[in-house]
């Protein structure tokens, strides 16, 4: 297999040996539609050469938010360096791996409708201004019981708290064999937790470039889903499964490097150590954080999070201090200064919803955008006379108002591209007006009989 063909890269020719010297008998090439979802193609081991010099060819119109079917013919290129053995796929005689793939056509340009695609070009924008772009997400999830026809159910694993240990925590040994999974395929862990509400759960790994932060949190979970299915129980990143709880966010600390490796965002001179860029940047992401709300909590159920009283953010703010505002500046400088958007939930596609941040930030930067004071107070607790004051607006209150204000934003249009936005957009309207058109359970409980 590995003949050194002048066509491959070194690290191609590395995967080619690892390949060989793991006993890899399938790859998984996979991908993301716009709305998010996994897909992937499976090849064979042998055919992992071709696939690096000339692509895997696959029909693009079968993809959520693609192609027409007169332009269906699309390739796939595999990044070598997310090659990663797949642990639960190893039967001892042979196993998997998987390979991210950017997507492009025939022609071999890159297709602009790929989520990955989308944001390596606000990368490419923000390396062009002369920096790089760190990412330490944080993704929640429940573990639900399946019934007896092995159908998920919304009845928690367990009926722990925050930070709870065994007996309470019984999913531990589950959340400790997630761990081992995702470090056998790279990923280096800092923190895992039982959350506040029943069956709930966030899972810390260490932060990264954008890119590569976006391919982890698309493979973190995958790789929850499948150890959870093989300790039969579900697992779920649905935003707010139950009523009257918590719901799950992947709060998302951001800072900027600049090219000799300093973290721009910080200055231990600020009373919050953060530097003028970190605030402009910040103002960015205020400012246009009505739009970016469509992608970063994309379904109707994402509004059932964003309510006040449970812990996520309602209110276009900053703090240092409280968990009521959009964004929380944690006690950190140095190489650490960073914020928190905590906005942002599982469900959403990594990719473009940092791609929508970042592109957010950037304008900021450009624009010199003001983020204001920081917000001591528990903004729960303001009335709408005291919002008007400090001058605090809210997030959209449901999937259509965000869908609209994106539309109404160039900056975040632009970010996404006009096929991403054009798609994307069509997709959400959809998805709200069936909402709209249907009658809730909660509605009949309501209404039937006193009517």
């Amino acid at each position: 297999m590995t003949n050194g063909n002048p066509e491959l890269t070194e690290r191609e020719q590395d995967v080619l040996e690892e390949i060989e010297a793991q006993n890899i008998d399938f790859l998984r090439l996979q991908f993301t539609d716009i709305l998010g979802t996994v897909k992937n193609v499976s090849i064979p081991a042998h055919q992992a050469e071709k696939a690096f010099t000339e692509g895997i060819y696959f029909d693009g119109s079968s993809i959520e938010g693609f192609v027409r079917i007169q332009e269906s013919d699309m390739r796939l290129d595999p990044d070598p360096e997310t090659f990663a053995v797949l642990p639960w796929r190893d039967n001892g005689e042979g196993g998997s791996a998987r390979l991210i793939c950017d997507v492009v056509d025939r022609e071999g340009r890159a297709f602009a409708g790929g989520p990955r695609q989308v944001l390596k070009n606000v990368l490419s924008r923000a390396e062009d201004m002369g920096y790089t772009v760190s990412i330490g997400p944080e993704p929640e999830f429940f573990l639900f019981e399946k019934d007896d026809d092995g159908k998920a159910t919304t009845v928690p694993h367990d009926t722990g708290g925050y930070f709870d240990l065994a007996p309470k925590d019984l999913a531990s040994d589950i959340r400790r064999e997630i761990i081992f999974t995702l470090e056998k395929m790279g990923f280096e862990i800092e923190a895992s937790h039982h959350e506040v509400a029943d069956g709930q759960h966030e899972i810390n790994f260490k932060y990264d470039d954008a890119l590569t932060a976006a391919d982890n949190i698309a493979t973190f979970r995958a790789v929850v889903r499948a150890v959870a299915e093989q300790n039969d129980v579900h697992a779920t990143f649905m935003p707010k499964p139950i009523g009257e709880i918590n719901g799950s966010g992947m709060h998302s600390h951001i800072s900027l490097f600049d090219e000799d490796g300093n973290n721009a965002f910080a200055d231990d001179d600020d009373e919050f150590n953060l530097s003028e860029t970190a605030y402009a940047f910040m103002g960015g992401v205020l400012d246009h954080a009505p739009a970016f709300t469509a992608v970063t909590n994309p379904t109707v159920n994402s509004y059932k999070r964003l309510v006040p009283g449970y812990e996520a953010p309602v209110y276009i703010a900053w703090s240092d201090v409280n968990r009521s505002a959009l964004i929380r500046v944690p006690d950190a400088a140095g190489v650490s200064a960073r914020f928190e958007i905590r906005s942002p939930d599982p469900s959403c596609n990594p990719y473009l919803a940092l791609a929508a941040v970042i592109a957010s930030g950037l304008d900021g930067m450009e624009n010199g955008a003001d983020p204001g004071d920081a917000v001591r107070e528990d903004i729960y607790e303001f009335d709408e006379e005291k919002r008007d004051e400090y001058g605090i607006t809210t997030l959209p209150g449901n999937l259509g108002q965000a869908v609209t204000a994106l539309e109404d934003d160039e900056v975040v249009a632009e970010a996404l591209g006009p096929h991403v936005t054009e798609k994307f957009v069509e997709a959400k309207r959809e998805e709200f007006a069936e909402y709209k058109a249907s009658v809730s359970g909660w509605e009949k409980d309501r209404y039937l009989e006193t009517f």
